[in-house]
C-alpha cells in the first residue's frame, strides 16, 4: 500500500471514532505532561489500535492520539512521539505528522528535551527554535515524491516563524522564565555525544541538541504545515568542563520541572490567538 493510502486508510479510520475537526496538532516530548493534562480530552486512541502507526518504545512515552480542546482550540496530541534510534524508518516516524495535516491540522506544535550546547544555556531553560541542522543520516522526504503530498523539493528558508517566537520569548520574560531562541542540532542517536562532538556541534552553530523533531518539522515542510518548536534544556553540554554524566531518569526529571513554564506560554499563545494571526 502506498503512502497516500495509508493516510487516507488511517484517516478513514478515525472518523470512526470521532467527527472532532482539530485545528491544532501537538506533539508532546520527554516529561512535558503539564500540557497533555490541560487537554479537554473527548476520545484518547492507543496508537496499537491506529492502522500502520508505529510502536513506542520509549519509557517516558505514552503512545496515545489524544482529541479534545486545549485553551478554547480543538487539538489532536500525540502523548509520545517516534524517534529514529527506536529501529522506525523515516517514513513511518512522521506518519503521524501527515495524518495530523491530512485531518485538517493548521498549525503543529513540537516539543522536545534537548541538551544545551551553548554556554548561555542552563537545565530547565526553554528555548523556541529558530532554524535547524541536521545530521540525521536519512530523510523522510528520501524516495519517490508524490505531489498529492507535497513538492519533490521543499524550500525551508522560512521554516521556523521568527514573529511567534518573538511573541513567546516575551511571554516568557513577563513570567519571569529564562527563555531563548536557538539553532537545533539532531542527531541520530541513542547514545548520547562525546565531548568531542558536542565541541563539534557548538563550533558549527548548535545551541541545542536532540534525537528527534527534525524529521517531523521537514514532512510538515513538505505539506506546507506551518511549525513552531518549544524545546527544554535538560542538561548542561557546554562549555566542556561542564558536562556530567547524565541518566534518562534525570532528563525527565528536569523536563518535568519545566513543563509548567511551557504550558504557561502556550496557554497564552493559543488563548489570544497567536498562531492564527498573519
Amino acid at each position: 500500500m502506498e503512502l497516500f493510502e495509508k493516510l487516507e486508510h488511517t484517516v478513514t479510520f478515525i472518523h470512526t471514532k470521532t467527527d472532532l475537526k482539530p485545528r491544532l496538532g501537538i506533539v508532546l516530548g520527554t516529561g512535558l505532561g503539564d500540557l497533555e493534562d490541560a487537554i479537554e480530552a473527548e476520545l484518547s486512541i492507543p496508537y496499537s489500535d491506529i492502522p500502520h502507526f508505529p510502536e513506542v518504545t520509549v519509557e517516558s512515552h505514552k503512545g496515545e492520539l489524544i482529541f479534545g480542546h486545549l485553551y478554547g482550540t480543538s487539538v489532536v496530541a500525540m502523548a509520545g512521539r517516534f524517534h529514529f534510534y527506536e529501529g522506525h524508518s523515516m517514513e513511518h516516524l512522521t506518519f503521524p505528522v501527515r495524518v495530523m495535516k491530512q485531518l485538517g491540522v493548521e498549525v503543529l506544535i513540537l516539543s522536545n528535551a534537548a541538551g544545551g550546547t551553548s554556554p548561555n544555556y542552563k537545565a530547565g531553560d526553554i528555548v523556541f527554535v529558530r532554524d535547524h541542522i541536521n545530521l540525521h543520516y536519512d530523510n523522510p522526504l528520501r524516495g519517490p515524491n508524490d505531489e498529492r503530498l507535497g513538492p519533490r523539493f521543499p524550500d525551508m528558508l522560512r521554516t521556523y516563524n521568527r514573529q511567534w517566537n518573538a511573541r513567546a520569548l516575551e511571554i516568557a520574560r513577563t513570567n519571569g522564565f529564562s527563555a531563548h531562541e536557538g539553532v537545533y542540532f539532531g542527531w541520530p542517536g541513542p547514545s548520547l555525544e562525546t565531548p568531542a562532538e558536542y565541541e563539534f556541534i557548538h563550533r558549527v552553530g548548535g545551541d541545542l541538541v536532540g534525537m528527534s523533531t527534525i524529521p517531523e518539522v521537514l514532512v510538515a515542510r513538505h505539506m506546507d504545515l506551518p511549525v513552531f518548536v518549544v524545546s527544554v534544556i535538560t542538561n548542561q553540554c557546554y562549555p566542556l568542563e561542564a558536562i556530567r554524566e547524565t541518566t534518562v531518569a534525570e532528563v525527565i526529571s528536569v523536563a518535568q520541572s519545566a513543563s509548567p513554564k511551557v504550558s504557561r506560554i502556550l496557554s497564552e499563545m493559543i488563548s489570544t490567538g497567536v498562531f492564527w494571526k498573519n
